[in-house]
């Protein structure tokens, strides 16, 4: 089962074209959130989305966060996902529309690996934020600010 998963991870590919689209079209990364959203939206991701809208409202992520524990961090290893860091924004995006689908799996297990790394995820941006940090200070790796799209475009509290 999480050799079927991870196969078909792999071979996601967010940015392929239909047959129906021309040469010259071109997609952004807020197209790609708002694609995303269009999706069925797993309850839990727009919870955590709301209290991360809310959050940034009302706190402006004055407080510093605290990183990922080992823990988390051996959980996304198992899916095979880098930190936020190091995350490009296509890769979030795969990832995003990976956790969508799992978040409405029929394995539990599956279910709540998905919304617990959605909530990691949610963790590592708000350290990111909060401390106007990232560990690669590279145009590369962006994919926290994919994850914020992601949320600003799932949540009722949005602008």
């Amino acid at each position: 089962m999480l050799e079927d998963i991870l196969d078909k991870k792999s071979n996601f590919d967010l940015t392929s074209k239909s047959a129906f689209s021309r040469d010259d079209d071109v997609f952004t990364s807020r197209s790609y959130a708002a694609l995303l959203a269009k999706n069925t939206i797993p309850y839990s991701h727009k919870k955590l989305a709301d209290n991360y809208i809310i959050i940034k409202r009302v706190f402006k992520f004055q407080a510093v966060m605290s990183r990922i524990t080992n823990t988390e961090r051996a959980l996304l290893n198992k899916y095979d996902f880098n930190t936020l860091e190091f995350t490009t924004i296509k890769q979030m995006y795969e990832e995003l529309s990976l956790l969508q689908k799992w978040s409405e799996s029929k394995d539990e297990k599956l279910k709540k690996d998905a919304d617990e790394i959605l909530e990691i995820r949610t963790k590592e941006l708000k350290f990111i934020i909060a401390t106007h940090y990232a560990t690669i200070s590279n145009e590369i790796y962006k994919g926290y600010i994919a994850l914020e799209h992601y949320y600003q475009e799932i949540s009722k509290y949005s602008e």
